[in-house]
């Protein structure tokens, strides 16, 4: 009854931040810059989300051939369209409840299809670690491509606390944030070893040893080039269908390529702060637009909402409609998990 209390909490509190992002995003907004935001809106390229919408359901696609190599290992061959289905079903959950749609994936996968659901926590930990090291290239490519923007904007915010008030540099500044990382670094490792007995604590040993054994288990793969390929298939389609997305808008179609990396890059961390990156996707969106110069209360904010808004229907609709379709193909196939 606590375990589940706690996760109730967890859930609203997720949910209450990304209502807090939302409120961000938009108090600053008077009716003037509503009718901008509307007028941007009105003169948007609305053909665009054509396919924007089949790069999308792309990237699923391949997201969910990916996991069917990931399954090979353990014996699993799942047909696609079912795995297909648990996918687009996960990011449906996923959009109210984070996390949540990893478990429905399984869960149904297993349903219909001679698997246990449990045997396949062991892909989506390697799944997570491998999205994760490509999120970092992204953000590597983002800076060497856009280090004007970005690398700009964090060098001036580095300068400003590293320097001192006649503006020279402060080497005494500098060692002082080594020593602090160094000190973090050695007090994280003795806390997780001495305190490993600790509930709190060991779920935190567990998710770090989670993500390096997905790393590690990657060499356990028997198509590891396809395995490789499809990932960079997955994000060679997130950012095509990003790019698209900024080209829709008459005021952003100009940044291209380089602002469709910085934007997937930066937009990926608001869908990871909060359920579907409710809030959180359109606020950081916007406030990159203003490294680009543009106002963040117009054409940010709607640029921040159209990506997000593209990116949750196509998740609401898609996970509806092959929910409504997986009984439908699995009639009389229905297959007990093994023991």
């Amino acid at each position: 009854m606590k375990k589940r209390f706690v996760t109730i909490i967890k859930y609203l509190f997720f949910f209450a931040l990304g209502v807090f992002f939302a409120w961000l995003s938009i108090k600053d907004i008077n009716q003037e810059r509503w009718q901008q935001i509307k007028l941007s809106l009105s003169q948007a390229k609305q053909w665009i989300f054509i396919p924007v919408v089949v790069l999308l359901i792309l990237s699923h696609y391949f997201r969910s051939l990916r996991w069917k190599i990931l399954m090979e290992p353990l014996g699993y061959r799942p047909s696609t369209f079912n795995t297909f289905a648990a996918v687009m079903i996960g990011y449906l959950v996923n959009t109210g409840v984070p996390r949540l749609g990893e478990v429905v994936k399984c869960t149904l996968l297993a349903r219909y299809e001679k698997i246990r659901a449990d045997r396949l926590i062991g892909t989506i930990v390697i799944e997570r670690a491998i999205d994760l090291v490509s999120l970092l290239l992204v953000f590597v490519l983002a800076l060497l491509m856009q280090g004007d923007v970005i690398g700009g904007y964090m060098k001036a915010q580095l300068s400003g606390f590293f320097n001192e008030n006649t503006g020279q540099f402060s080497t005494t500044r500098l060692v002082v944030v080594v020593a602090i990382f160094i000190v973090a670094i050695a007090l994280v490792y003795f806390m997780l070893k001495r305190f490993g007995h600790i509930d709190a604590v060991a779920k935190i040993k567990n998710v770090m040893r989670g993500v390096w054994h997905g790393l590690t288990s990657i060499r356990h793969i028997k198509n590891k080039g396809f395995f490789l390929l499809h990932t960079f298939f997955i994000w060679i389609l997130y950012l095509l269908s990003t790019t698209l997305g900024i080209y829709a808008l008459n005021e952003t179609s100009h940044l291209g390529i380089g602002g469709g990396l910085t934007t997937l890059s930066i937009g990926s961390i608001g869908m990871i702060l909060t359920p579907g990156g409710i809030g959180a996707y359109p606020l950081l969106v916007a406030e990159l637009m203003g490294l680009y110069g543009l106002d963040i209360n117009t054409v940010g904010t709607a640029l921040g909402w159209l990506l997000w808004s593209a990116q949750t229907v196509i998740s609401i609709a898609g996970g509806i409609i092959c929910f409504l379709l997986l009984t439908t193909f699995n009639k009389g196939e229905k297959r007990l998990p093994e023991t």
